[in-house]
């Protein structure tokens, strides 16, 4: 036992003189770290859908600058849908709805007013009364089985229907892309 004491000494003493001598001494190994949780994500997951746009993001400036607006939207709710309008004084305004809990076939249509469209990868209605000539119109989009966009367009003046659905049509070219 007395020769054990001895040895373990020796060796002490040798990296005492070795760790002197500038020569770095290894540091004991580590005990493995042994856990029974789940390592936490990197990142929160993101929102799927609709949930993951702002509403007045969907048209930038150059998007605004080719739908004839000029000043930034101006952001809304409406009932529980979040909403961006943006107005151009003395000429038109937009309303972009995001309703995420409205699928398309759960909105009433009027036959006589709604047209099916296709605007890009997304299907929907046009709808607007021409004959009442009241110089408003909306694109509705269906996004998913659970919810749908709504671009509505109404002109100062409350004229000029086919004008309305133009700039209705324009707008939703414009963020359909941006879409889920």
């Amino acid at each position: 036992m007395a020769e054990r004491m001895r040895g373990a000494v020796l060796v002490l003493a040798a990296g005492a003189l070795l760790a002197a001598c500038g020569q770095p001494v290894p540091p004991p190994p580590a005990a493995p770290v042994l856990s029974s949780s789940a390592p936490a994500p990197s990142a929160p997951p993101s929102p799927a859908g609709l949930a993951a746009l702002k509403p007045c993001e969907l048209l930038s400036a150059t998007d605004r600058s080719t739908a004839g607006l000029t000043s930034l939207g101006e952001e809304k709710t409406i009932g529980t849908a979040r909403a961006c309008d943006w107005t151009e004084p003395g000429t038109f305004g937009v309303t972009v709805t995001l309703a995420e809990d409205a699928p398309l076939a759960s909105l009433e249509i009027d036959k006589g007013t709604g047209k099916r469209v296709t605007v890009g990868a997304h299907r929907g209605f046009r709808v607007s009364d021409r004959r009442a000539g009241d110089g408003t119109c909306a694109v509705l989009l269906g996004v998913g089985q659970e919810a749908s966009v709504q671009v509505d367009v109404t002109n100062t003046g409350f004229a000029d229907t086919p004008l309305a659905c133009e700039r209705a049509d324009t707008v939703a070219r414009l963020i359909e892309p941006k879409l889920p």
